[in-house]
């Protein structure tokens, strides 16, 4: 599975914009966040779709997002993650 290239970051676009707004994060690459110092999400593609490695925990997760509902299940769980930081959900 490899990293999104630039097409499946166009199709994650409205995701990405979303996820720019949570202030905690930091995207030091498209596509690639990162919370305080430590890599937190980046996204692959592959013939099966869209999918994010996240550190809900110590680890990573991979969570599909190839659909509008998996995106905002995503955000939904990195809201929560957030929270343990002092961060707290968009408007």
């Amino acid at each position: 599975m490899k990293h999104a290239g630039q097409e499946a970051l166009e199709r994650l676009s409205p995701l990405l914009e979303k996820l720019r707004q949570r202030t905690l994060l930091r995207e030091k690459r498209p596509g690639i966040f990162y919370l305080k110092s430590r890599a937190f999400l980046h996204f692959h593609e592959d013939p099966d779709g869209l999918f994010a490695d996240v550190r809900l925990s110590a680890d990573f997760v991979r969570l599909s997002v190839t659909k509008r509902a998996d995106q905002a299940a995503l955000l939904r769980q990195i809201d929560d993650r957030l929270t343990e930081f002092g961060g707290s959900k968009p408007g």
